[in-house]
């Protein structure tokens, strides 16, 4: 039993949509990785919790830079940012945590990973609004055939 082809505009729209669940299920999973990121780093800060007071000193798009002193008398920059940074302006003094053991893992005071979750969820849904606007007009023209992209194995006798 021969199985039918697909013509090519089927078979650019079935490639079309498995980009779209491949690329929304990509996005997912960064999501949830990068909250489970923040868990953990917010771990292994309450673990060796340090605090001290620290001065922003720049506030960009990508991260924001606060310089704090250890009670060893260190002073310290993490380069990639303190975690958590909304709402801080430069020259502003602000209380921290640190992690004892790794002084460059540093977030603001009072704040957690659970900040994350919100901004996270709403991305990913957005993600999966436009992928399921894509599969819905692609759905109109008719079956995605996403299964026969991939040719079937004759069973061996």
């Amino acid at each position: 039993m021969q199985e039918e082809q697909l013509t090519r505009p089927e078979r650019r729209r079935a490639i079309t949509a498995l980009v779209a669940i491949v690329l929304g299920g990509l996005v997912a999973a960064l999501g949830v990785l990068l909250v489970v990121a923040a868990f953990t780093e917010d771990a292994a800060i309450e673990g060796r919790t340090g605090n001290a007071n620290a001065e922003v000193v720049s506030v960009s798009p990508g991260r924001t830079l606060v310089r704090f002193q250890t009670p060893d008398g260190a002073e310290h920059v993490p380069t990639v940012g303190v975690l958590y940074p909304e709402a801080l302006a430069e020259g502003q003094v602000v209380r921290v945590e640190y992690d004892q053991a790794n002084p460059d893992l540093v977030r603001v005071a009072g704040r957690g990973a659970a900040l994350t979750i919100l901004p996270v969820s709403t991305a990913v849904l957005g993600v999966w609004v436009v992928v399921g606007g894509v599969l819905y007009w692609l759905r109109r023209k008719g079956p995605l055939h996403v299964r026969k992209l991939r040719p079937r194995r004759k069973p061996r006798v």
